[in-house]
């Protein structure tokens, strides 16, 4: 299995064009562009890492380029994070901002906003849950968004997506905690805010994709499946066998095949 470090050292891959929706240097967008004519489907991409600083979006250029091969754009987003500015409620801000840019990208790049699905790893998985979820945050709320990007499915990697169990599991240990600005019973509105589950029925179709060695990820997602189902979502799990936890955002490997196979579904 793929260890963390061996992850981090994937090559970067450079992208077609580079966006940036604030000042901050980890406040920017890597687009991905395929060849060939007519406006292209859009993957939002969010890296994971546990919400830390020490691991960023670079290592998902390959398969940004191998989504590019089968016809679909990837905007591959970056954000602040534990260690460099992130936390409650700024990286969802700037995760909020940087898919909302998009729309400004299509200005110059042919892409469709009409077919727009986000997919995140990890801990982004959590994030991209919370794209396509956050029109149901309350106005009161401090990341809430007026007129947010429509997402219209999520491929969710190895998602950490119910914030609270993940937190009792000790899933990243104490920078969950840390980037919620306190455990669960302090800051209850903010892990009500920022948790898909508690923003279930997201409405919009969902898959997810876990590896079969990667059990304490599995434990956190089957019970988002369950209440999931029973709030009305179209959701689905896969279970990728003799795969762990990076196995499925390495372009080339077995696992990924099953991953390109779920973007390419909610595409259809």
């Amino acid at each position: 299995m793929m260890n963390t470090e061996e992850y981090s050292a994937l090559p970067a891959v450079e992208p077609d064009a580079i966006f940036r929706y604030g000042e901050d240097e980890n406040q920017f967008v890597d687009l991905y562009v395929p060849q060939g004519e007519g406006l292209h489907p859009v993957v939002v991409l969010v890296h994971g890492g546990c919400w830390r600083a020490m691991y960023g979006a670079k290592p998902l250029g390959g398969i940004c380029r191998a989504l590019n091969t089968v016809g679909i754009a990837v905007w591959n987003v970056e954000y602040r994070r534990d260690g460099n500015g992130g936390g409650y409620p700024q990286t969802l801000l700037d995760v909020a901002r940087a898919a909302d840019l998009l729309e400004k990208a299509a200005v110059e790049y042919p892409l469709d906003l009409a077919r727009v699905i986000s997919m995140g790893h990890s801990a982004g998985g959590q994030l991209a849950l919370w794209l396509a979820g956050r029109r149901r945050l309350s106005p009161n709320s401090p990341i809430y968004s007026a007129d947010p990007l429509p997402v219209h499915g999520v491929v969710c990697l190895a998602g950490v997506i119910d914030l609270v169990n993940a937190v009792a599991q000790g899933l990243c240990g104490e920078t969950l905690p840390q980037v919620m600005g306190g455990l669960p019973a302090d800051v209850p509105d903010h892990y009500r805010d920022a948790s898909p589950m508690a923003l279930l029925p997201l409405g919009v179709r969902q898959i997810h994709v876990v590896g079969d060695a990667d059990t304490g990820i599995l434990a956190n997602v089957q019970p988002y499946i369950e209440a999931a189902e029973a709030a009305g979502d179209n959701v689905r799990l896969t279970i990728v066998p003799e795969a762990g936890h990076f196995e499925i955002v390495v372009a080339g490997t077995a696992a990924w095949q099953a991953v390109q196979s779920a973007v390419l579904a909610l595409f259809e």
